[in-house]
């Protein structure tokens, strides 16, 4: 039985932390599906596009953990930072009080958005707004998924991004809506865009940071044999 179904966004997300948790591969429709005795690890896609089709895992679990990066509003947060919420905004502004996972300290607010945070200038307003300490794309309405299916949620993620620092809109077009990267996409924006490089690295780095953070978080609560 499925006791913790982790829910990522984009592919990179679910292969990076089933790597570190040393999940394998799991045939199944969902193409970004990995799995062990005690922990699963899926893609919901960007926005949580792809959530339909999750349902009967869902069913199966005690757990349900939106799991991934996220970007940081708060001035302190650095690369790699853990951010476990015990409230996530929508971005409709419905508030959502998260429970306390066993063995995880839950603090502060996170906020999910509906369009990219590109500039540190749209952070430090978020930030001055809201009081979050982070942003992501999808963490409520994940919550909100598993309150239809009747499974509690929780929110681990780790900082990828800096408050010093956005993420431009052009590598979220590069991503399909299943979470895979649309890979003719994303190398016509590096060649047309010369940033997009210098870019991709430095986010690259920081979602490693991130994954691992994440990953030794979820470990702690469902160890993987």
């Amino acid at each position: 039985m499925i006791r913790i179904l982790v829910v990522t966004a984009v592919a990179v997300e679910a292969r990076g932390l089933a790597r570190h948790l040393g999940l394998g591969r799991v045939r199944s429709p969902s193409a970004h599906r990995y799995g062990g005795p005690a922990i699963e690890v899926v893609c919901g896609g960007p926005q949580a596009r792809a959530l339909s089709g999750l349902a009967p895992l869902a069913r199966d679990a005690t757990l349900v953990v939106s799991a991934g990066v996220c970007g940081a509003l708060a001035p302190h947060l650095g690369e790699g930072d853990l951010v476990v919420p015990e409230v996530v905004l929508s971005p409709g502004g419905r508030r959502h009080v998260v429970p306390a996972a066993a063995g995880l300290a839950a603090t502060g607010t996170l906020l999910t958005v509906a369009d990219v945070v590109e500039t540190p200038e749209e952070k430090a307003r978020l930030w001055r707004q809201t009081a979050a300490l982070a942003v992501d794309m999808e963490s409520s309405l994940i919550i909100e998924w598993a309150a239809t299916v009747g499974v509690p949620a929780a929110v681990v993620r780790g900082i990828a991004d800096t408050a010093a620092r956005g993420v431009s809109s052009m590598f979220a077009a590069a991503v399909d809506e299943h979470g895979g990267v649309r890979v003719g996409r994303a190398t016509r924006m590096i060649l047309a865009q010369p940033r997009a490089l210098a870019e991709a690295l430095t986010l690259r780095r920081g979602t490693a940071a991130a994954l691992r953070s994440v990953a030794a978080a979820l470990r702690g609560l469902a160890p993987a044999r």
